[in-house]
């Protein structure tokens, strides 16, 4: 992986939205983009952000079309950071479609989502090999001025150390750990299983969330990346929000069941992933977990 991020957002950059996933809400969109601007931004809209896939309505266009949307963003040279608009579903169906060899010859440009932009995350670390943003989107109802300031800071000085805590975080094992950031959504990354693209989280600090999965589904998918060896050698287990997934004492008894037999420092209810205020965690970069206080530390201190 490059070592060194994509350089820093200054005010009068031009930022791309673009739609990898599901339709955008209007309201939403203009919302996002007024945020934008304020930190002195111009905007480019893809022109998936206003289209809708012909016959499938849980896509914002074909896979074609936003495959070219996101490379004509990456590829343009007055980009300097490309944003995933919302999620839904659809960002594994395009990420075959994107040249990849192009968008890794390219100047290195920022690029920032969560939830079904973890395909991306995971496809950008493969083949471009650049850090990326897990963080909330510009056109969805989570973009609050508390997530839109989180994510601003971590576009404007990617490269600043930072402490990312977690007051509400609940330890399950106490300790730290060091690796490298990786992980996103749960559901997304057993999508991934078997893709080229899918990275086993060897010697990281594995960040994991979801939304609306019954404990149930969560058990299921948990035990989908544990039998393929995903998980094996994790140095960490940082887990966000499980909004919508139950109640808190049986998602937690889940992911204790599920991943408390790994045996490294583990804790949950990070402040992260889908709800208000959500932080901006950076992937593929070298951190410090301490999972007695919930905080998330990069680079690792000495």
């Amino acid at each position: 992986m490059r070592s060194l991020w994509p350089r820093p957002l200054r005010p009068g950059d031009t930022v791309a939205l673009v739609a990898c996933s599901g339709p955008v809400d209007p309201e939403a969109l203009e919302t996002g983009v007024a945020v934008l601007e304020s930190w002195g931004l111009r905007v480019r809209l893809g022109s998936t952000v206003h289209t809708h896939h012909p016959h499938l309505p849980y896509l914002a266009a074909t896979d074609t079309a936003r495959a070219r949307d996101f490379c004509d963003a990456w590829l343009d040279p007055r980009v300097a950071a490309v944003l995933a608009a919302r999620g839904g579903y659809g960002a594994h169906r395009m990420v075959d479609l994107v040249d990849w060899s192009a968008l890794r010859r390219a100047t290195p440009v920022l690029f920032a989502g969560s939830s079904d932009a973890t395909a991306l995350h995971e496809a950008v670390a493969t083949h471009v090999g650049t850090p990326t943003v897990l963080a909330s989107m510009p056109a969805t109802s989570l973009f609050d001025p508390v997530a839109a300031e989180r994510l601003r800071a971590a576009l404007f000085a990617p490269e600043k150390p930072r402490r990312l805590p977690s007051p509400a975080a609940e330890t399950l094992r106490g300790g730290r750990a060091r690796g490298r950031l990786v992980g996103g959504n749960l559901s997304v990354l057993a999508a991934g299983i078997g893709t080229g693209e899918s990275r086993p989280a060897h010697n990281g600090i594995v960040v994991l969330e979801d939304v609306d999965e019954e404990p149930y589904r969560l058990d299921r998918l948990l035990t989908q990346l544990l039998r393929s060896g995903w998980f094996d050698e994790a140095a960490g287990l940082a887990l966000g929000s499980w909004t919508g997934c139950g109640p808190d004492h049986v998602v937690r008894a889940v992911l204790w069941d599920r991943l408390g037999p790994l045996g490294v420092p583990m804790a949950w209810r990070l402040d992260f992933g889908h709800h208000p205020g959500s932080l901006a965690v950076p992937l593929g970069v070298a951190a410090e977990f301490d999972a007695d206080t919930g905080t998330l530390t990069f680079p690792p201190t000495s």
